[in-house]
């Protein structure tokens, strides 16, 4: 009888470490799990950032400018501050 119940007893603690065993695993395996499809959401997140970024890149990107256009976009730009500049003083009560 009392091998029974050693047998009992020794039965009912492999199958409690058994079920602890499994628990733990099944803990592991849920982290590991998690954890792979959280670094996924942050790939793609960051896949779509550099996307966007390259998009507003080439959206901004000019041509390269020759030195002859620049200086004719510096003098355009020029003439119209005189031009404000004559309209200002025009504006300008005679004292």
């Amino acid at each position: 009888m009392a091998d029974s119940r050693q047998q009992s007893s020794a039965s009912g603690s492999l199958v409690l470490l058994a079920g602890a065993a499994g628990a733990v695993m099944g803990a592991a395996g849920l982290a590991v799990w998690l954890l792979r499809r959280a670094d996924r959401h942050r790939l793609s997140q960051r896949q779509l950032r550099m996307l966007r970024v390259s998009r507003l890149s080439e959206a901004f990107e000019e041509p390269p400018v020759s030195s002859d256009q620049l200086h004719d976009r510096v003098q355009k730009l020029n003439q119209a501050i005189d031009e404000v500049r004559r309209q200002l003083e025009q504006l300008q009560p005679q004292a």
